[in-house]
Order: C-alpha cells, then sequence, then structure tokens
C-alpha cells in the first residue's frame, strides 16, 4: 500500500487586461519518499543498534533499544509532518513501534511482541474483507484509485459498455487477494518473532535477537506480501483492459 497537487496559476481576464494581484495560495507538492532512506531508517540503522551497542560498554540494553526505535518512530512522524496527510497504515506502523517499545522495556514475555506483529497485519486483512461490503471497499486505496488510475474514464467506459457488475467482481477478486497478502504478512511475521525471540526482554541478546527480527523482516515478510499485491494489481490490471477496451498507458496517471 503518491500525492500530487497542481500549482494555482493566474488567469489572464477574457477581455485580455491581466487581474490585479490577488493573494494566491501555492500548494507544494509533497516530497516522494526515498526507498533508501526508508530501509536505512527503518531496518539498517534500528538493527545494527540493537546488535552492536546494546552491550553495557556501549548504550546498554535500555538505551539501545530506545535509541534504535526512536529513528523508525521520528521518520513516520516526519513524513507525517511534510506530506500533511493522515495515513491509516502510517499511524498502525507508528502503533506497532510504540508497542514494541513498551513491550520490550516493560520486561513483558516476548509472546507479546508475536501476537503484536500477527495482530496488525491481520486486522488490515479482515478490515480489508468487511469493506467490501461497504461503499468503500479498502482495495480502492490500496490499488483502484485516482491518484494511481484514470478512474474517471474507466467509470465511463464501464458504463458504456455495460460492464459496471463485472468490473465489481473484479475488484473483489483483486480485495480477496489483498487480504491474502496481509493475512501472509501476519502469519510469517507471528512465525519470524517466535522463532527468533527466545531471551528474556532488558537482556543485550533480546535486543540482538529484536535487530535480526527487524533485519529479516523486509526479506521474508515485505517481499512474498508485495508479490501478492503486485498480482493482484496486474490482474486488476488485465481486467480493466478486458472490460474497457483501453490500454495501460490510457488508464494509468503519467505523474
Amino acid at each position: 500500500m503518491t500525492d500530487s497537487a497542481t500549482d494555482k496559476q493566474s488567469k489572464v481576464a477574457s477581455t485580455g487586461a491581466i487581474d490585479e494581484p490577488t493573494a494566491t495560495t501555492t500548494k507544494e507538492k509533497p516530497q516522494k519518499e526515498s526507498l533508501f532512506l526508508n530501509i536505512l531508517l527503518n531496518i539498517v540503522i534500528p538493527t545494527l543498534i540493537l546488535t552492536k551497542l546494546s552491550g553495557d560498554e556501549y548504550l546498554g540494553t535500555r538505551n539501545a533499544l530506545v535509541v534504535a526505535l526512536a529513528f523508525p518512530l521520528i521518520y513516520g512522524i516526519k513524513d507525517f509532518i511534510s506530506r500533511r496527510e493522515f495515513n491509516a497504515f502510517s499511524i498502525l506502523g507508528t502503533i506497532s513501534i510504540l508497542l514494541t517499545g513498551g513491550i520490550s522495556l516493560m520486561e513483558l514475555d516476548p509472546q507479546y511482541i508475536a501476537i503484536k506483529e500477527a495482530a496488525i497485519p491481520g486486522i488490515i486483512g479482515l478490515a480489508t474483507l468487511v469493506s467490501m461490503k461497504t461503499r468503500y471497499p479498502l482495495v480502492r486505496t490500496f490499488l483502484y484509485n485516482d491518484k494511481v488510475l484514470k478512474t474517471d474514464l474507466i467509470g465511463e467506459r464501464l458504463a458504456q459498455r455495460g460492464n459496471g457488475q463485472a468490473f465489481d467482481r473484479a475488484l473483489n477478486m483483486a480485495s480477496y487477494l489483498v487480504a491474502c497478502s496481509f493475512f501472509l504478512s501476519s502469519f510469517l511475521n507471528y512465525v519470524l518473532a517466535k522463532w527468533l525471540l527466545q531471551s528474556p526482554p532488558g537482556t543485550a541478546e533480546f535486543n540482538a535477537e529484536l535487530g535480526k527480527m527487524t533485519a529479516l523482516s523486509f526479506p521474508v515478510i515485505a517481499l512474498p506480501a508485495t508479490i501478492i499485491m503486485v498480482i493482484a494489481l496486474l490482474y486488476l490490471f488485465q481486467r480493466i483492459r478486458k472490460l474497457t477496451e483501453l490500454d495501460f498507458e490510457d488508464v494509468i496517471n503519467a505523474h
């Protein structure tokens, strides 16, 4: 699971005269997220801190945990401020970081981290399925939205050809695929956490295990889930092309 905005420009009056200067509002385009910076601050740096600096001769277990979790937390807050947009997934990510920190600092049983790791993507998967029964299915947020596709053009062509119901069935199938990606992520999160987190919280060994879990979360969890999401997107494109007879270049937003 990017935003864009167009700059407002002054217009010349139909008589040819230029209007008197008025206050104009310039809406800056939000900066594009850097994949390198994302991976660096959310995975690489926290992993290095947890695995290399948790010893008493460096930061210590508690300080290392706080510092390591501060990087993705601050990055998420900065991203929210720069985009000026409420994003439920960013909020969930922030909550996840805070829960991890809270469970670890309170030295609770590591199984709570495993449950938390499974719960968040699982909730999103369930929400995706439930939303299919509402007017606002979440698949429209993930895949079918006007930031990625020319939804107005697609809607017009579907109406002209009487393929609206067929497209709704395609959206339902895409929703199932999206939900599957989150359920897979939930399962893999739980297995990875149960496998790696063996030491009691508050120890350098636990921090090292938490660092390994952070490092492995991308190849073990994110990649398989992303592959399913891409399959859902390709399926939706294929159905759009068949039901509207529009090519990919016709329906994708150039920006």
